[in-house]
């Protein structure tokens, strides 16, 4: 059973983070969230990985390299010319989708064990079975109404059955449900029929309502495990806060690293001489004395200086960070230097900005 993994988008929300990298490869807990659908995928026994790139298509073109060295199964790209959205890009592969195939966003978390996902689709007769995942905000997220026969009525306490309706981005009056599209899908390959050639087309937006008009059945499917979208900078660091507290119940082990006294982590050879608080802390790290780290995410070879305020934020990597520095709620891009004594709050600065040589 083939596997494809859409990597195209440009991830803009996560900016600067994404400045000179395509959003699949911003790293969760020292590696890409790219990493964990492929993961995923090879646990559920695929056959065959294709990435579909657009944005920084270079990037991952080496990232599937590397996996190609450690898999059994073969891993390739297909590099987009132009966008052509979610089902616009699957599209250019039709030839090779013989059979059912799963298609899965590249920039979630993912820990959800897919054969589960598999059965449920086999045993449903759809054309599409959906994953999906509960959550308090749905507005940024396309919702699902589900019903435990195909055609039938909206029943709201169901975590399985038939799809019945789906908003794309509900407004908060509009949001009949919680239960929102996981991105991730197994599709049948006749399906691929309905999508124009040549042209952007997009599964929740059009393809999913067009088979909801033709009367196919599209089927839902709640995910096991943990499932995380990394759309925002506190996305990204809710997720690590979960797998941190939860490695217990994941099917990964945690790279190397140890735990603070704050339920802070620190990978591999990461230091620090201050409280890290509910925060990680990435490989080749440093922070100094008197400073604090709280609810944050500090990325690989970054250095924080002494008696530093972090709070909330993102900082990427090969950042310097000078002493008696106070940031909160910002995002900083990789490579960026922030002078000592500064005071930031609800600000992004990436190394566009400001940069430094070292």
């Amino acid at each position: 059973m083939l596997g494809i993994i859409m990597a195209g988008g440009r991830g803009t929300r996560l900016l600067p983070l994404t400045e000179n990298k395509p959003k699949p490869l911003v790293n969760i807990l020292g590696k890409p969230v790219i990493d964990y659908v492929k993961d995923a995928l090879v646990n559920a026994d695929v056959s065959e990985i294709i990435v579909t790139t657009g944005y920084q298509g270079d990037s991952l073109a080496e990232l599937v390299n590397q996996w190609n060295n450690n898999l059994a199964i073969e891993c390739s790209v297909n590099q987009e010319d132009s966008p052509m959205g979610t089902a616009g890009s699957v599209k250019l592969l039709q030839s090779k989708l013989t059979e059912a195939f799963f298609v899965a966003s590249g920039d979630a978390v993912i820990s959800s064990n897919l054969k589960l996902l598999h059965d449920a689709h086999r045993n449903s007769g759809a054309m599409v079975t959906m994953g999906l995942w509960e959550v308090n905000d749905p507005s940024q997220f396309g919702i699902v109404g589900l019903s435990s026969e195909h055609g039938g009525s909206i029943e709201g306490d169901l975590h399985e059955g038939f799809v019945v309706k789906f908003v794309e981005k509900p407004t908060p009056d509009a949001a009949f449900s919680r239960i929102i599209n996981a991105g991730l899908y197994i599709v049948e390959p006749e399906v691929m029929e309905l999508i124009p050639d040549g042209q952007k087309y997009d599964f929740s937006r059009q393809l999913f309502p067009h088979l909801l008009e033709l009367g196919l059945p599209i089927y839902g499917f709640k995910l096991d495990g943990a499932w995380f979208d990394i759309g925002t900078p506190s996305e990204l660091i809710s997720a690590q806060n979960y797998l941190v507290k939860n490695t217990n119940s994941l099917p990964f082990m945690l790279p190397d690293g140890r735990y603070t006294a704050d339920k802070g982590y620190l990978i591999g050879n990461a230091t620090s001489k201050s409280p890290v608080i509910a925060s990680v802390i990435c490989s080749d790290s440093t922070i100094g004395k008197g400073s604090r780290i709280n609810n944050s995410l500090i990325m690989s070879k970054t250095k924080i200086g002494d008696n530093c305020i972090i709070i909330e934020s993102v900082i990427g990597e090969d950042v310097i960070i000078g002493d008696n520095t106070e940031l909160t709620n910002c995002v900083i891009g990789d490579g960026v230097a922030i002078p000592a004594d500064t005071i930031l709050t609800d600000q992004r600065y990436s190394s566009s900005t400001f940069s430094h040589t070292e």
